[in-house]
């Protein structure tokens, strides 16, 4: 029965973030979820009693969900790409990542008028600050990083993340994936002390 109850919550936030990602949250119905994930609109309402509750937990459900892959072999894989797989993940490459960075989006704009989602979006970056520190500081335990400030890098790489991705998300023919991850990579390098070439992942 817990483990059925599990797969039902996660296949409604799974829904969720692609009808929130399709829609923006201010169009979203929880009828519209509900039909997506295949369940009743009351069983949705068991689930997630409004919808605020709903995009709460869709976004902390996206990003653990990337989490756990990039983690899998974190220990056994040299700390150079553990980072970049990182940041990598950390931009709209791919479809699904592409749909997280609008589920980021909406949040910021929710966030700019609402107290509640403001605190959640800065929860949300010190977990993701919290993700990266880590990384680096495995790096720097094992020898691979230069000693730093493990703060500030991983402030510096989120902000550079957040920007490229915008740029990348807009379309725009200035900023393309390769040269995003090579700026991004060279801006820490040296901090780092490694090589300025983004690892091949």
């Amino acid at each position: 029965m817990a483990e059925r109850t599990r797969e039902t919550r996660e296949r409604i936030l799974a829904a969720a973030c692609e009808v929130i990602a399709e829609v923006g949250f201010e169009k979203i119905r929880m009828r519209m979820v509900a039909e997506h994930a295949g369940v009743s609109t009351a069983l949705l309402h068991y689930h997630f009693e409004n919808r605020e509750k709903l995009f709460a937990e869709a976004m902390t459900y996206s990003f653990a969900q990337t989490g756990i892959e990039l983690e899998r072999d974190a220990d056994s894989v040299p700390a150079s790409l553990v980072l970049a797989r990182i940041l990598h993940s950390l931009l709209p490459t791919d479809p699904e990542l592409r749909q997280d960075w609008r589920l980021w989006q909406e949040l910021w704009v929710r966030a700019l008028r609402d107290e509640t989602a403001q605190h959640f979006a800065v929860d949300l970056y010190d977990q993701l600050h919290t993700w990266v520190g880590q990384a680096i500081k495995r790096g720097i335990d094992s020898g691979e990083f230069a000693d730093c400030d493990v703060d500030a890098t991983s402030t510096l790489l989120l902000a550079l993340c957040d920007g490229f991705g915008i740029r990348l998300m807009l379309g725009d023919p200035k900023v393309g994936l390769d040269g995003a991850q090579a700026a991004i990579w060279g801006a820490v390098a040296p901090t780092l002390g490694v090589s300025a070439e983004f690892p091949t992942l």
